[in-house]
């Protein structure tokens, strides 16, 4: 299977400048009127089962050939007139009566082209069978004029709508050695020799029209297209920050609040305070400095991890480091791991990290004298985080922080596939829960 559609692509080759765009009611109309206008043309010439063929050769002939018309008698002569052309012998061809299996090949040599702009080239290959099979029989003049023009369609609707470049270059060279091989093409008058140099010259014009309209298309849907990256990675970048900013800043305002209630009482106490500050401030500015070190990375430039001494991104292996600080801060957090922990995909364990630390952040920020507790559990085939607790009073100096932390999380889980579910529960408190699978889907 896979060496077939190795293949396949082979064949098939490039796709084209964007795809071609969704037809309307009006296309669908023009190529129904187009389809049915050449499938009753090819079966009205090809009922005309007699032509006259004129024969020069035979001037001046005393033998009559099978089917050969009376000749017109010549004028009089009249002395001193001009000499008037003389009479071209002509014989008339009877083709055997059509057949049914005829019938249906005319009909296939033109009525597919109701579908030329969805199926381009397999349109184009059922029009091209089905000249051949009528020209294996005896198909008459006007029918082959008809079936000429049915395949100049086809082949233009193949250049310019199929995406599989090398497949129709392909194509339309056999189909030039098809018309070549095959009495495929027409006899025309000299009258029409302008009419068909025209309308290849028609047909490309409005082709190069058609393909810069869809390289403008295709190039507009482009830079939508960027201007949604754009956006999507200024959100992750500020979801990011947040995550990285908001737990080590909180803490630190707790901590200096806390040393500035008990500075003049128990400076020991006010002391150990602003050591954990410190600490907080030094572990914002190392995970800011990884954050903007991988911002800044470039895929061919020097590692920027040797100049600002990057740290890994952190993940549930960091847990007992993130509750520490958040003890340290004065909240009583209780930490239980269930089932056998394993070795988790980078994006899955970051995503975990960040919920701990998010419900974390809220709980010190918005739940003063609560106890907080973390339940990480290793499922067979998901992870889930569940912090939760027990309420308490409200912060005065704590800022709402209008729910863009949880709105981020949410985002970040989804696309791991993940849920989280964040509410009050009904025993008091607070709980944030969310269950990410293994793989991404």
């Amino acid at each position: 299977m896979i060496r077939y559609e190795d293949l396949m692509t082979r064949v098939r080759g490039s796709r084209t400048i964007g795809a071609p765009p969704v037809l309307s009611r009006w296309a669908w109309l023009a190529d129904g009127l187009l389809a049915l206008s050449l499938t009753v043309a090819t079966l009205v010439g090809n009922m005309n089962r007699s032509y006259v063929e004129l024969r020069p050769d035979l001037a001046g002939s005393k033998t009559r050939v099978p089917g050969q018309l009376p000749t017109p008698p010549a004028p009089p002569y009249v002395p001193g007139a001009p000499e008037g052309p003389r009479p071209v012998p002509a014989v008339e061809h009877v083709l055997p009566p059509v057949e049914a299996w005829e019938l249906a090949a005319a009909v296939l040599t033109a009525l597919p082209l109701v579908l030329r702009r969805r199926f381009p080239l397999a349109v184009y290959w059922l029009v091209m069978v089905a000249t051949v099979v009528l020209h294996l029989g005896d198909a008459a003049d006007d029918a082959t004029r008809v079936t000429f023009a049915s395949g100049l369609v086809a082949a233009y609707s193949a250049a310019m709508y199929s995406p599989h470049r090398k497949a129709v270059v392909a194509s339309l060279l056999a189909g030039a050695l098809l018309y070549a091989v095959f009495p495929l093409v027409p006899a025309v008058d000299t009258d029409l020799v302008p009419v068909l140099v025209l309308l290849p010259l028609a047909l490309a014009s409005h082709g190069v029209h058609l393909w810069r309209q869809r390289e403008r298309v295709l190039r507009e849907e482009q830079e939508a297209a960027l201007r949604r990256a754009v956006e999507a990675e200024r959100s992750r970048i500020a979801r990011e920050l947040h995550d990285v900013v908001t737990h080590n800043v909180s803490m630190m305002t707790i901590q200096a609040g806390a040393a500035r209630t008990v500075l003049a009482t128990s400076p020991d106490l006010a002391r150990e305070a602003m050591l954990a500050v410190e600490a907080a401030g030094r572990t914002a500015m190392s995970e800011l400095r990884h954050v903007m070190g991988l911002l800044t990375m470039a895929a061919d430039g020097p590692d920027p991890a040797a100049d600002v001494a990057l740290a890994p991104q952190p993940g549930l292996d960091r847990l007992t480091e993130l509750t520490d600080r958040v003890r340290s801060s004065g909240v009583p957090v209780e930490v239980a791991v269930r089932g056998v922990p394993v070795e988790l995909p980078a994006g899955v364990d970051l995503a975990a990290y960040r919920v701990v630390q998010e419900a974390l952040t809220n709980a010190v920020r918005h739940a003063a004298g609560a106890r907080v507790s973390v339940t990480v559990a290793y499922g067979s085939d998901r992870l889930c985080v569940e912090v939760s607790d027990t309420g308490g009073r409200r912060l005065r100096t704590a800022e709402p922080g209008g729910g863009h932390g949880l709105l981020g999380l949410r985002e970040r889980l989804s696309v791991y596939g993940g849920t989280l579910d964040a509410g009050s529960r009904p025993q008091g408190g607070y709980r944030v829960r969310a269950v990410i699978p293994w793989e991404v889907p």
